[in-house]
């Protein structure tokens, strides 16, 4: 029995938070403990201290190392190679879990004792003990020890190792490459069977060389780089193994070349070079001579071969070197003297072919007929070249004819049909490519070819259309005519001399002037004026070239039939501009016409690539103006200049710039960035021309929030005469008909679809639509009262501008900026994304807090689990089971959507459920295990100092945790649905201020427009469908003011519909990120395949 401390002085030691961390480790079976004291081989054990060595597995799955010593007087030393823990430093969570084992341990071992001397013994066969310790083995919990020395406090035995590579022979000639093996503590013992002992060290078993050294690997090691070597070949014998049993029992090269050696197949070699160049341990054998280390190499293989005339008639080619080398061809090497030579597959894969053909023929050389020998130095000289040294014998040079190639084209049209001969002239020798049996040379001349040059050309020259004859080729396919002459002449052109007739040059119209278009704004009709201008083109063709354009023609075939070609770098960039702008045929009425100016609000100065597109000096800067807002550079309302930061007043200039050309925006900043105060210092600068129009402007947001702008004008505005519509009908009436002295009028959405009779017939100033994701649904009357109301400058704010589905945008944009999209919903349905992208940007202003508010602190979001209880799993599988029975019959009918909302109704029972049963099955006395979970995370935020926001959608809950904290004594404040507005601001305000430190809130009611940047932790109970509407709530606290680390955590119950929600939302997080820049996250409304996924119904 070793020594060990007792938990107080654990405690001590790690501390209380360590020590719950290392009971963690322990109880969960991650700590493989292993007593190392006293003499290993005698088995005594030191009598005044224990060394324990562990592995721990941490929460990531990595694996750690630690020592712990503990002396007779209960003194520890401890050492981990965590990143958490530093010499002489506290000791860390797996120091703790090491002490907690050896306690346990050391309990064990005397209750064990105790149990030995009060029961009998029992005698055990002990076959069944070898069985017994298989089946341990199996489903035991201990860890094997890597074979490779460990890097911190490794006292294993290291070994010595040495490999052998070597090629061999296997299957009639073929050669590969192998590997073997010596190993041992100090002298090097043979590994005889490499297979077999490659499998135990895999298995973490011991392996018999001699009864003089046992390689055990609890008492030995592997150095690294050694190991590393191993540990490929190992992958190499189980791929192998795998083969073998699985594919093939007959591998060509499985059990060549003895026991000893094991074959590496050419496509583990690239994987195991690096570990064999790394080790200062392997040699390379050639034959018998052995060379330190793997020796690679780019130099050409040491052959020469030599050409000369035969005894006979005819030439003789010898090759010298090639019986001192050896050919591994499906490793792209030639092994010379001890050294790997990389070559090219093609060249590697020829000098394997030569050394076989040579080697079946038992000769050094070859004889070459005078016939064959023009061919053979054409096509075999240049690659024997790559191979070796070629030496050509004076007898052989003198005869040799080596001139420049000369190639021609020549080119005519007759009788539509394009005609074309080829030849290859050499210094006085012409060539007809077609019809080479005609080419008679005496023998003494040996023609050296271009055969690449004449290989491209004839490449070139083939072509699917054009036939073939002896004397040359013909073509009567237009379309094939205009490819070949517009992009195969091009590239003919550098290879040989093209000659043709004025047929040929006047089929093809290029044009000295490149076609040019332009586009102008026109400042008194307010549109868009595009003219086309091509000269030497009729202007009645000019709209059948454009047409023809947008139909993807490669060419135009004019009246004189002239082929004009479409391909060319300024008719792609005119297309590619008219795309941009979507003009369609139906726009194309002449060589100009107009276009709506919000067609091309999306393009810059940028999109003038080329000479072809240009736009005019008035456009481009309209275009600058609305990307840059300062340009023109509005006054601040002097009292706003110190408080606005420099992003909003970017947003001001922004509102300006758009409503000085009378467009519509959405301003749609990350929530918390003050698009408030941006409104306001808008409708601040524009106060003098509501004055003097009579006409107020509107703001219109949620009941929660009307008091909150009120309170916003008086703060920042005060000279701003605002009056809110609420009320009675009676008050509301009296309050808009003595609006004369008003310069605001501030009204809920639900009183303004009340109201929409009288605010119809008024006209505005300017409407400001607060959190405007609440028209999302066109049809809705709310969206329809908002888009009845008449103002000059019309704005959304929204840190959500799309909640479900793009269609949320096309609904916000029809209230502020109709003429955007198109006015049916299916029609903007079907416009490309990227074109909806492109529309709303200049539109749409986003920034988000990450980017413009350096001096924000952090926000860490997590989610913290919790598993049913049991009372609580019985009635959720059951209901479970219900569910999915009833949703099945719905899923699999046309009746979905439907019933859409039973089913909806059931997911949010289930949701219930892991929030507590109690909210709905009534007399339930059980627990639950997330509101336990809250619970703990209250005291412990309370005992940190922390001031906590709680946010549930379910109003029954947020009381049920009221109830619970009242009978605990905990000081709340509440916010819902019910909780008027007048109120809810003095509630925020008394939180900000230091009043209790928790906050319970209904996530639909609280969700926006509030600042409770007192608290720093945000709870959020149970999840929403829609992640933004849970950013919403959190960014209640993480926005402008915070000065502390916002933690964001989410409670989920595991394997639940909560689960499954949480993946759903990680799914669709994205939706619409490339619309809405720099992003914004969404959730589409729930599809019949979401359904499923939740409910785990297949």
């Amino acid at each position: 029995m070793g020594f060990s401390v007792s938990e107080r002085v654990i405690k001590l030691l790690c501390g209380k938070s360590v020590f719950e961390k290392g009971q963690v480790y322990y109880h969960t079976g991650r700590v493989d403990l292993t007593d190392v004291s006293g003499d290993k081989g005698s088995g005594i054990h030191n009598l005044d201290y224990t060394d324990y060595e562990a592995v721990v597995q941490d929460s990531r799955g990595r694996i750690v190392d630690v020592r712990v010593s503990i002396d007779i007087d209960g003194d520890v030393k401890a050492e981990c190679n965590c990143s958490d823990y530093y010499h002489g430093g506290p000791f860390c969570k797996h120091i703790a879990a090491v002490m907690i084992n050896a306690l346990d341990l050391n309990h064990d071992v005397e209750a064990l004792g105790q149990k030995v001397e009060s029961t009998p013994h029992k005698v055990t066969s002990s076959n069944d003990q070898q069985l017994v310790n298989s089946m341990l083995g199996m489903f035991g919990n201990s860890r094997q020890r890597p074979s490779g020395t460990g890097t911190f406090m490794d006292i294993r035995v290291p070994l010595s190792v040495e490999f052998i590579c070597r090629p061999f022979s296997y299957n009639y000639g073929s050669v590969m490459l192998g590997i073997e093996m010596k190993v041992g503590p100090k002298r090097l013992y043979i590994v005889q069977k490499i297979r077999d002992f490659l499998e135990h060290v895999h298995q973490g078993k011991a392996y018999e060389f001699s009864k003089h050294f046992i390689y055990d690997p609890a008492l030995h090691s592997f150095p690294k780089e050694d190991n590393a070597i191993i540990q490929r070949l190992i992958d190499i014998l189980l791929n192998e193994k795998m083969y073998r049993e699985k594919i093939n029992s007959y591998s060509p090269y499985t059990n060549t070349g003895g026991d000893r050696l094991l074959p590496i197949p050419p496509f583990f070699w690239d994987t195991l070079l690096p570990s064999l160049t790394a080790s200062s341990t392997v040699l390379f054998q050639q034959e018998d001579r052995l060379y330190e280390g793997i020796q690679y190499s780019d130099e050409a293989p040491p052959l020469s071969f030599e050409f000369d005339q035969a005894e006979e008639e005819g030439y003789h080619l010898e090759i010298q070197g090639l019986g001192g080398i050896t050919v591994l061809e499906d490793y792209g090497l030639v092994v010379t003297e001890g050294k790997l030579l990389k070559l090219p597959d093609p060249e590697c894969r020829r000098l394997a072919e030569v050394k076989k053909m040579l080697e079946s023929s038992r000769s050094a050389g070859l004889r070459i007929a005078p016939e064959q020998m023009e061919p053979f130095m054409d096509k075999v000289i240049p690659g024997l070249m790559k191979l070796g040294r070629v030496h050509i014998a004076d007898s052989i040079a003198d005869r040799i004819v080596q001139t420049k190639l000369h190639a021609r084209l020549y080119l005519d049209r007759v009788k539509d049909r394009l005609l074309a001969g080829l030849e290859f002239q050499y210094g006085d020798v012409i060539i007809n490519p077609l019809d080479e049996s005609n080419h008679t040379r005496g023998s003494d001349i040996i023609l050296m070819r271009d055969s690449d040059s004449e290989g491209k050309i004839l490449e070139l020259m083939e072509h699917e259309f054009f036939a073939k004859t002896e004397s040359g080729y013909f073509m009567t396919d237009e379309d094939a005519e205009y490819d070949f002459l517009y992009h195969k002449i091009p590239l003919l052109e550098q290879l040989l001399e093209v000659y043709a007739t004025t047929a040929v040059k006047e089929r093809l119209l290029i044009s000295t002037t490149p076609p040019k278009a332009t586009l102008s704004w026109n400042e008194k009709t307010d549109w868009l004026d595009f003219k086309f201008d091509m000269q030497g083109i009729p202007e009645s063709e000019v709209v059948l070239v454009l047409k023809s354009l947008q139909d993807k023609r490669k060419y135009y075939r004019l009246p004189n039939g002239a082929l004009l070609p479409l391909e060319t770098e300024e008719f792609q960039e005119i297309i590619s501009f008219m795309n941009e702008l979507g003009i369609r045929k139906d726009d194309l009425k002449g060589t100009a016409f107009s276009l709506p100016l919000i067609r091309g609000l999306h393009l810059s100065a940028a999109d003038e690539k080329g000479d072809a597109v240009k736009l005019s000096k008035g456009f481009r800067k309209l275009l600058a103006n609305m990307r840059n807002p300062e340009n023109l550079d509005f006054p601040v309302p002097d009292s706003l200049i110190p408080v606005l930061r420099d992003y909003q007043m970017y947003g001001f200039q922004w509102l300006k710039t758009l409503a000085y050309y009378r467009f519509g925006g959405i301003l749609a900043d990350d929530m918390g960035l003050g698009k408030t105060l941006q409104s306001i210092a808008f409708l601040l600068s524009e106060l003098q021309d509501i004055r003097q129009g009579g006409l107020p402007a509107i703001i219109v947001a949620p009941a929660s929030l009307v008091y909150n702008w009120h309170n916003e004008l008086k703060k920042f505005a005060p000279e701003i005469k605002a009056v809110i519509a609420d009320g009675s009908l009676t008050d509301r009436t009296r309050i808009l008909r003595n609006t004369a002295k008003a310069d605001v009028i501030i009204t809920s959405y639900p009183l303004l679809r009340r109201d929409i009779q009288f605010y119809a017939k008024e006209s505005f100033h300017t409407l400001i639509l607060d959190e405007a994701q609440v028209i999302k649904n066109h049809v809705t009357q709310t969206a329809q009262a908002v888009r009845a109301l008449q103002a000059r400058y019309r704005f959304a704010l929204t840190g959500t501008p799309v909640e479900n589905a793009l269609e949320d945008l096309w609904s916000i944009y029809a209230a502020i900026f109709p003429e955007l999209f198109p006015s049916s919903k299916k029609a903007f349905h079907d416009l490309p994304r990227e074109v909806v992208a492109k529309r709303a940007r200049p539109f749409l202003l986003r920034r988000l807090k990450k980017d413009v508010l350096r001096e924000l602190p952090d926000k860490i979001e997590s989610v913290q689990a919790s598993e049913l209880l049991p009372e609580q799993k019985k009635l959720y599988v059951a209901y479970l089971a219900r569910l999915q029975k009833e949703a099945l019959k719905h899923l699999n009918g046309e009746d979905f959507n439907s019933n859409r909302i039973k089913v909806l109704a059931g997911l949010t029972r289930l949701r219930q459920l892991c929030c507590h049963p109690s909210l709905f099955v009534e007399g339930y006395k059980g627990g639950s295990a997330k509101f336990e979970q809250l619970l703990e995370i209250i005291e412990e935020c309370r005992s940190s100092g922390k001031r906590m926001l709680v946010f549930s959608q379910f109003t029954e809950m947020l009381k049920l945790i009221g109830r619970e904290l009242g009978l605990q004594g905990v000081p709340y404040f509440y916010l819902d649905g019910q909780t008027p507005a007048s109120q809810r601001v003095e509630l925020c305000n008394q939180f900000n201020h230091g009043e209790r430190d928790l906050f319970l809130i209904s996530l639909k009611a609280g969700g926006t427009g509030l600042n409770l940047t007192g608290a720093d932790t945000v709870i959020l109970y149970d999840l929403w469908w829609n992640p933004a509407v849970e950013q919403q709530a959190a960014d209640r606290a993480h926005r402008i003011g915070q000065k502390k680390v916002v933690q964001v955590i989410r409670l989920v119950t595991q394997g639940t519909v909560e689960d499954k929600m949480y993946e759903l939302q990680q799914k669709k997080k994205n939706l619409i990120e490339d619309v809405i820049q720099p992003g914004q996250e969404a959730l589409s409304k729930l599809t019949e395949q979401d359904i499923r996924e939740i409910l785990m119904i297949q």
